[in-house]
């Protein structure tokens, strides 16, 4: 496909519709949705990741991550732009959603808000999976949607080579930036599976061209191809063209099945009235209202706080799990009794600390407006107030050691106080 990149214009297409492994094209969105958590503060260009078994055992090509070594996201994402390294990909996305998977489901709502209708992605490298499909229509949009979206990082792309922090790197498009005049990138892809695949992008005086191609048969034979497309476009562009930038991408306040949703509007409208505790008294009047002004406040609250943020659709309450009418002491037998039942299975001793107030209410409401504002971190976490003879200690628990770090992480970025809790 051959586009002008100024109106979004198809100068030349064909087979642009076919749904085909994109392989390192991939790389593209994960990318895009970096800047836009970045952009949105969900993480920063300093925040250091850890990097996990899972992203340091994928396959090259690759810069080297260790397992537990910690390195600054400015350095994945040049590595996983320019060298097109699959371990810094798989890092970005678990830093930001927390696992592949999570990031995947996002890389697939972002992909319908951006129109890219024929387009499934299974995870954030690339590398062949049954299902895991794009188009050259598709993956030209997504290219001119990094350069108009976020083009303060669009340079990245053009640079023949970089620092990616444990070592300096190579462009797998040098030979084009290099050989083609005006040639500023964007991204290549190579599988058995989906053969030579790249998108390009050029700039001649007022016209920028953008050209892509699947299956080619050697890194030779599609470069050559795409300098072909290129002079194409810029000789059927025309000089003078209004600059059409795309849209804003609008995304889905459903969240369903497919992951985390960008919302608008997150306050609760509506919460069903549970079954109350047998045998357990009234409660006064003031306790009771005390209790639903704590929770109406901390919802206010959480919902200032998450406005315009990735949330997710959050589990349901255990049936076993009842907010009954309680008097104080029995409403402190009943939080004693659940925040104990801590999972000891799959190493989740671990725990993070928000903090220390002066009532136990103060702790409470700020666990729970925290819960809210951060459901994927702190997703199965167990929250517990410990009552100190400075004041109350507000907890999550049950957590593994990578998932409580990951949570402090993104609760920083936050500008939310953290500690990571280790075993006791």
């Amino acid at each position: 496909m051959v586009m002008d990149a100024r109106s979004g214009e198809v100068l030349h297409s064909r087979n642009a519709d076919t749904r085909l492994h994109p392989a390192s094209l991939t790389k593209m969105m994960t990318l895009y949705i970096a800047f836009e958590a970045v952009q949105r503060g969900e993480i920063s260009m300093d925040t250091k990741v850890l990097i996990s078994r899972k992203a340091a055992a994928e396959p090259p090509s690759k810069i080297g991550l260790k397992p537990g070594q910690r390195i600054e996201l400015r350095y994945l994402v040049r590595a996983a732009a320019v060298k097109s390294a699959n371990d810094a990909a798989t890092a970005i996305g678990e830093a930001i959603s927390g696992s592949e998977a999570a990031f995947a489901r996002r890389m697939n709502r972002t992909a319908k808000a951006l129109g890219m209708t024929r387009t499934t992605f299974k995870n954030a490298h690339g590398l062949t999976e049954e299902g895991h499909l794009s188009t050259a229509r598709d993956m030209t949009n997504m290219g001119r949607r990094l350069f108009y979206d976020y083009p303060q990082y669009y340079n990245i792309f053009s640079r023949q080579s970089t620092d990616a922090g444990i070592r300096k790197v190579n462009n797998t498009n040098r030979r084009m930036l290099q050989s083609y005049k005006g040639a500023d990138g964007i991204k290549t892809g190579y599988t058995r599976a989906a053969g030579f695949n790249l998108v390009a992008s050029a700039e001649r005086g007022n016209e920028r061209i953008i050209a892509t191609v699947f299956g080619g048969q050697s890194t030779p034979s599609r470069n050559a191809r795409v300098a072909e497309l290129l002079d194409m476009g810029f000789s059927r562009a025309p000089t003078q063209v209004a600059v059409r930038k795309p849209d804003a991408p609008v995304y889905s306040t459903n969240a369903g099945s497919s992951g985390k949703t960008i919302r608008t509007a997150t306050a609760v409208k509506r919460s069903l009235r549970p079954q109350a505790r047998p045998n357990v008294p009234k409660a006064t009047d003031p306790v009771m209202l005390a209790l639903r002004e704590s929770i109406q406040e901390a919802v206010q609250q959480a919902s200032s706080d998450i406005a315009q943020d990735t949330v997710t659709k959050p589990r349901a309450r255990p049936r076993e799990i009842v907010m009954a009418n309680a008097t104080p002491e029995a409403t402190r037998a009943i939080t004693s009794q659940i925040v104990t039942r801590v999972s000891t299975s799959g190493n989740r001793h671990w725990g993070i600390n928000i903090g220390q107030y002066r009532s136990r209410h103060e702790a409470e409401s700020i666990l729970l407006r925290t819960a809210l504002a951060e459901t994927n971190a702190l997703d199965g976490s167990l929250r517990k107030v410990v009552r100190k003879q400075a004041g109350y200690d507000a907890n999550f628990l049950g957590m593994t050691k990578d998932s409580a770090a990951m949570a402090c992480r993104r609760l920083e970025a936050r500008q939310i106080g953290c500690k990571v809790l280790g075993p006791a």
